[in-house]
């Protein structure tokens, strides 16, 4: 059997896959196993943040696996000790909970949010509030997290404790907090699986400062927004506030499993020992590929990812079968007049690989995608939306 044959025989069918193989990949461009080459718009889901076979990366990968692939967290490591404190100085947050994924990310924000309201006002005050149209993993209780009724149906009963105000709304919040049992409020200042919208700054404002006035903690997951996408480090930074919890994944090792959530000075000291807890949590190789990732972060390619987007904003404006473009920096999302799903089919068999976000297209390039190779996929996507062939 091929790999596709093996892959439906013994995989839990869960994954609608394209129809294409990847067997091997460099910087932003992956081979199929026909030799077939794609321009790769989407990172692995805004995951190979530097590409594919990064140098420094596989450099600082390989180093770490070489000396020590893992030890468990009953030991000290250097990787995972240099890693929290770089993401520290870097956010301003105090303590830093390693897990392995961006939903193991927000149900460690989850617990340390209830942990830190019922020590302080007791068990009443346990109840997050999320917004209507936010994606926030697929276990049950970020499930439950998730605005968004059609991931809920088929697993009921969900865990409980969980409200919905739709983004815009501060007066919703308030009205859901009249017994003043929320803990927290957990946001994506950009919703990603929910069309690419990002919030509006005054009503990120207006929330960051009811939640202040209230002891509310402010969960801003950067799981798919976070580690360089949107031209900052954390997407929140572009929106004037400090959460008390951050969580990411995704980008954070490039390309390894590594979710983190960041604690700030409010909750900083509320785990004890043995109030949570990963086997894999923070892992030597995936710390020591984390480091690498984050250490390049730096001004010169945050402005090289606002420039780019600035390309790709500029380059379909006005185009033919283009309504408009959402989302921020390399985290963008293309309403087309075509189906988006016929969009991104055409788009891979002309060797550009482009994801889904509701009815949109969007586009996850690894950070420092070549221009050559970015300004070549546009034209493409261009072409395909306006129903053009492209010439060879």
């Amino acid at each position: 059997m091929n790999i596709k044959e093996l892959d439906k025989k013994y995989i839990a069918s869960t994954y609608n896959r394209f129809p294409v193989t990847a067997v091997s990949g460099k910087g932003s461009l992956i081979t199929d196993e026909n030799g077939k080459q794609y321009i790769d718009m989407g990172s692995g889901i805004g995951v190979t943040a530097f590409g594919i076979a990064d140098e420094e990366w596989l450099a600082a990968v390989t180093k770490q696996a070489s000396v020590l692939q893992h030890a468990s967290n009953l030991y000290y490591t250097e990787p995972c000790a240099r890693l929290a404190e770089l993401l520290c100085e870097k956010t301003g947050m105090k303590k830093v909970f390693f897990s392995n994924s961006g939903a193991e990310a927000n149900e460690c924000a989850i617990k340390a949010a209830r942990k830190y309201a019922q020590d302080k006002y007791g068990e009443q005050r346990h109840v997050i509030a999320t917004l209507a149209g936010s994606f926030h993993g697929r276990t049950l209780t970020t499930l439950a997290a998730t605005g968004q009724d059609k991931f809920h149906k088929l697993f009921t009963p969900l865990t409980g404790g969980f409200v919905s105000f739709r983004a815009g709304q501060v007066e919703e919040l308030k009205e859901l907090n009249k017994n003043g049992d929320i803990a927290a409020v957990m946001i994506e200042c950009i919703q990603g699986e929910g069309g690419v919208i990002p919030l509006e700054k005054a009503f990120v404002k207006e929330l960051y400062e009811y939640c202040i006035e209230n002891d509310i903690l402010l969960i801003a997951d950067e799981v798919q927004t976070g580690n360089g996408r949107t031209g900052a480090l954390y997407s929140y930074m572009n929106f004037g506030i400090v959460p008390d919890i951050v969580s990411t994944a995704k980008g954070l090792a490039g390309g390894l499993p590594m979710g983190a959530t960041m604690l700030g000075e409010k909750c900083e000291n509320v785990f004890s020992f043995g109030d949570h807890g990963s086997t894999f949590g923070g892992n030597p190789v995936c710390a020591a590929a984390a480091i690498n990732v984050i250490s390049r972060i730096d001004e010169e390619l945050l402005s090289s990812v606002k420039r780019k987007s600035e390309y790709i904003l500029s380059a379909l404006k006005g185009a033919k079968g283009i309504k408009g473009v959402d989302g921020m920096g390399l985290m963008l999302g293309i309403r087309t007049e075509r189906d988006a799903g016929e969009v991104i089919k055409e788009c891979m068999e002309k060797g550009v690989l482009c994801l889904s976000a509701k009815d949109k297209v969007r586009l996850l390039p690894a950070l420092n995608i070549d221009d050559a190779l970015l300004k070549k996929a546009i034209e493409t996507i261009k072409q395909v939306c306006a129903g053009e062939e492209i010439s060879a």
